[in-house]
């Protein structure tokens, strides 16, 4: 077995323990090498927790490939059932939209049947803090390499959002979470040479190729976790976070941390180089009433942490929600 799937399949094994049965839904993708997954993981547990395969395209079928009538209701809610989600390449119909992820309890990313990512666990089986960091970086330093390949275009929109965020001149500008630092350039420009910019990112890969871009010349590169920034009280003028938020475990504590580094009268830019819609459309859902960064939860949870919402676009071809701290 790869080492990166023992270690998934070891910390599941941990976590849940000998709950039963233990259900994984395939959405997409190669479902045989999900069905691998699946059987790797139903070998790290006691044979009192049944590992099911769910695949959204062909049906329900048990481990030994027939139809399994027991998890046919496999999305209702159960005490003694634990559903793993695996994102699996494009998205299946009979499980399409999400519904499958959202009611899972255990959320992995198998584009890369050798490299799964644990990107979601429910607080009631484990802490954030014994899994977020870890495979963030997992998830975010294999593909640092090829990011700014993958996603070079981005940089117009970048700039754009940050002239809506208008930083002042002499401003600290923090881009936090901010990978690669495609906005870092643009924030520089903005509060100039009496000015200051920190990239901050939990992963070092990401930091490693944003050095490799020449971006550390305009910016301090810093390894930190959004949730808790080594940064003093009220001191930003500019919070830039793209891609962030709604990726955190616990998005309004991440919100209230921004809120304690930022000024009072600083802004909070949230941002997308695509619009909500059309990033749904791109991973096969649309968007769900639950999401944080819908403007009927946004706004709540933004008031809740200090922020007042000044702005919020959501067109086809980028996201932005522009705030201001209370």
């Amino acid at each position: 077995m790869p080492e990166r799937i023992h270690e998934v399949t070891a910390f599941l094994a941990e976590v849940l323990g000998p709950r039963a049965p233990l259900t994984v839904i395939v959405d997409g993708g190669d479902h045989g090498a999900a069905a691998s997954f699946a059987a790797c993981l139903a070998a790290a547990f006691p044979p009192s927790a049944r590992a099911w395969t769910v695949d959204a395209v062909l049906g329900l079928s048990g481990p030994s490939g027939g139809r399994s009538d027991s998890a046919l209701n496999v999305l209702e809610p159960a005490a003694d059932r634990v559903i793993v989600y695996l994102r699996s390449g494009p998205r299946g119909r009979g499980l399409a939209n999400g519904e499958g992820e959202r009611r899972a309890q255990v959320v992995i990313d198998h584009h890369d049947p050798e490299w799964p990512v644990i990107r979601h666990v429910h607080p009631r089986l484990a802490d954030p803090e014994r899994w977020y960091l870890a495979e963030s970086r997992a998830f975010f330093g294999a593909r640092a390499a090829g990011w700014d390949t993958k996603f070079g275009d981005d940089l117009p929109a970048y700039a754009m959002a940050v002239e809506v965020a208008a930083p002042r001149p002499g401003d600290l500008a923090l881009d936090v979470g901010c990978g690669t630092g495609r906005a870092l350039p643009a924030l520089a420009a903005a509060v100039g040479p009496q000015g200051r910019v920190i990239g901050l990112d939990l992963t070092p890969a990401m930091l490693h190729a944003a050095r490799q871009a020449g971006r550390e010349a305009v910016a301090d590169l810093v390894i930190a976790d959004a949730r808790r920034l080594p940064l003093p009280d009220a001191v930003a003028g500019l919070v830039f976070a793209a891609g962030l938020v709604q990726h955190l475990p616990d998005p309004g504590a991440g919100l209230a941390e921004l809120a304690r580094v930022t000024r009072a009268g600083g802004k909070l830019m949230i941002f997308h180089p695509s619009g909500r819609a059309a990033l749904a459309a791109r991973h096969g859902r649309t968007l769900r009433p639950d999401e944080p960064l819908n403007r009927e939860n946004l706004e709540p949870l933004l008031a809740a942490t200090g922020w007042k919402l000044l702005r919020y676009d959501d067109p086809a071809d980028h996201f932005l929600a522009l705030a201001e701290r209370a």
